[in-house]
């Protein structure tokens, strides 16, 4: 009898409860990444530079490196690292909020090596996807098929009405 009532509350139970579901939602930011960014990726948030021990935020188009003792967020990098390649060191992807208050954590997992990074750039892509960056090499080409995509599809429109 009490396994019966055991069993009539956990359906009970059941019944009243709701059901949730997580929603992830990834929106692509590819026309957001800088071109000495490494190919592969629709959504980047953070690129961690291993070399210099900082954090580039894709979105808001900032380095986020220690100074003075504390993260700041700058347009730009600071003096000392004013001839360092982009383009030739290690990128890794950290989609997550404010890493670099995890940053012994990435430090220690990704510790600066002397092989330099052989990962494809966006620049040297030829992947159309990419082409949206403004500065890519073939970004004019680009913007002119759309364009002429447009100028298609406008005639194509004028052809059916008439």
């Amino acid at each position: 009898m009490k396994k019966l009532i055991l069993l009539f509350a956990l359906f009970l139970s059941g019944m009243f409860c709701e059901t949730t579901f997580a929603q992830i939602t990834l929106s692509v930011n590819i026309a957001s990444q800088p071109l000495w960014g490494p190919v592969g990726y629709d959504h980047v948030e953070y690129y961690y530079l291993p070399d210099i021990q900082t954090y580039y935020y894709v979105p808001g188009h900032k380095y986020f490196y220690m100074e003075n003792g504390r993260w700041v967020s700058r347009s730009y990098l600071p003096q000392k690292y004013s001839n360092y390649d982009l383009y030739n060191t290690s990128k890794v992807v950290i989609n997550e909020s404010k890493p670099y208050l995890r940053h012994k954590e990435y430090m220690a997992k990704y510790a600066v090596t002397n092989e330099r990074s052989n990962q494809q750039l966006i620049r040297d892509s030829h992947d159309s996807k990419y082409f949206v960056i403004k500065n890519h090499p073939e970004h004019s080409k680009w913007k002119d098929n759309k364009k002429n995509q447009g100028q298609n599809k406008n005639q194509e429109n004028e052809r059916r009405n008439n």
